[in-house]
């Protein structure tokens, strides 16, 4: 057995960068342990509950440290260390069975990560058991990563260096007080079905969320083309973008583009492309979207804002697979999957002229319907702990109380998900230095949707 030790924990001032830890694991509990840990010696944490989310989260801002659960629900283990390890060299990447990732740069700080993987996994020995290998296979830290902190011997027990978390009925606000108005009252929050039935990109376990992740999983190897309906803010581009990542196109581009913010004119030559002097301005030719997307996946998003015209240029490209760039006479094969999505009730506007039926029924071969807030209401704890985690890259992580909660609770959100993410940031400004927002920085009445 060999004695791990814990770090002591000096003072740290506001203007040394805190470190940065990616915890990727499906299993929220083990997530919970570690970040307890690491947050106690200082580090800061950002979690993923899968192979994707981490991805995601490591290309928006890269920790220095990840630590990778032994199975991930959504990637192959293997694949997704070789990849990352590739993508990102100099992160210190330990997979939670304690072995180090093939030629991971070692850290500075890698004892600190050992050692909070024990604190998290106290029934697990495996960890310590090859503690003796990695000593070996990894030189003495040199002078250059010597860790700031003396390290004296690990006490026995060791003394947590967090605050015990308070039992709130969800386990995701853990400094909440815990007195609750009689009006307040907070959605109940389901137990957690098996992992492997939720996409990273969806987060929520009602019953329609769960349906979002099935459809997608169904469909996704296929190259069928898919329609997204759903209300405005319910993530369809979420569900585009889940169905690219989990197909056999995966390495190949996600070209999206929104038909309703293109002028109408324009939307052809970005669509098909166009040669040099096909029209006023043109200096240049220029590849459009659908070519740009070649192998891979188009994302046409608010396909019911397309002008008739247009639509039937593109009927005749997702028929054959082929396009002609504006001012070319040569024609050009193409392979792209596409997906649209709508806010609007395509069938119906089929019937009134509004949308052309013969494209419409090229395009909605599989539909996926992404559910209003309201539908999900249940899943409102899960989504504001993201938004406000997320919002804690850029600044401290703010933390929510019960009246605040209520208040969201109540609310009909007709702007969905995105208008939650819009009042959390708003709210979180308001609340200032704040650590804790409150029910009197909930605000609906600015929203920009």
């Amino acid at each position: 057995m060999v004695t791990v030790p814990v770090p002591t924990l000096p003072l740290i001032t506001s203007r040394i960068r805190p470190r940065t830890a990616l915890v990727a694991s499906a299993d929220r509990n083990f997530r919970q342990r570690l970040s307890e840990t690491l947050t106690g010696l200082r580090w800061q944490v950002r979690e993923a509950d899968g192979g994707a989310q981490a991805w995601a989260e490591a290309e928006a801002a890269p920790p220095e440290a990840v630590i990778v659960d032994s199975w991930l629900p959504d990637l192959d283990l293997a694949e997704f260390l070789k990849d990352f390890r590739a993508f990102f060299p100099e992160v210190d990447l330990v997979t939670a069975s304690g072995t180090i990732a093939q030629e991971s740069p070692r850290g500075p700080y890698r004892q600190e990560l050992l050692y909070a993987l024990r604190r998290s996994q106290d029934n697990d020995t495996a960890i310590w058991n090859a503690a003796p290998a990695l000593n070996t296979t990894n030189p003495p830290l040199d002078a250059q990563h010597t860790s700031p902190w003396p390290i004296p011997a690990l006490p026995s027990p060791a003394p947590a260096a967090f605050p015990p978390r308070s039992a709130s009925p969800d386990g995701l606000f853990p400094h909440l007080p815990q007195t609750m108005p009689a009006e307040a009252k907070l959605p109940a929050v389901i137990a957690e079905p098996a992992s492997s039935e939720r996409l990273p990109e969806m987060i929520g376990y009602a019953p329609c969320m769960l349906e979002v992740s099935r459809r997608v999983r169904l469909v996704a190897p296929r190259s069928t083309p898919v329609l997204i309906e759903g209300p405005t803010g319910t993530g369809k581009e979420l569900v585009a973008e889940a169905l690219h990542r989990l197909s056999t196109r995966s390495r190949k581009p996600f070209v999206a583009i929104n038909c309703a913010a293109i002028p109408e004119a324009l939307l052809e030559a970005e669509l098909f492309g166009h040669t040099r002097g096909a029209f006023t301005g043109a200096v240049q030719g220029r590849v459009g979207r659908i070519e740009a997307a070649d192998g891979g996946t188009l994302f046409l998003d608010e396909i019911g804002e397309m002008p008739l015209a247009l639509q039937s240029k593109l009927l005749r490209f997702v028929e054959c697979g082929e396009l002609q760039r504006v001012g070319d006479n040569e024609t050009l094969k193409v392979d792209v999957r596409i997906v649209a999505s709508t806010h609007q009730p395509l069938a119906l506007q089929t019937q009134t002229g509004g949308f052309r039926a013969d494209l419409y029924y090229r395009l909605a071969v599989f539909l996926i319907r992404t559910p209003k807030l309201s539908e999900h209401i249940e899943d409102l704890p899960l989504l504001v702990n993201h938004f406000l985690a997320r919002m804690g890259r850029e600044a401290p992580v703010k933390r929510i109380d019960l009246g605040a909660m209520a208040k969201l609770t109540a609310h009909d959100w007709p702007g969905n998900v995105r208008e939650l993410e819009h009042v959390l940031e708003r709210a979180a400004i308001l609340a200032g230095d704040e650590s804790v927002v409150t029910a009197k920085e909930i605000d609906f009445g600015l929203l920009i949707n």
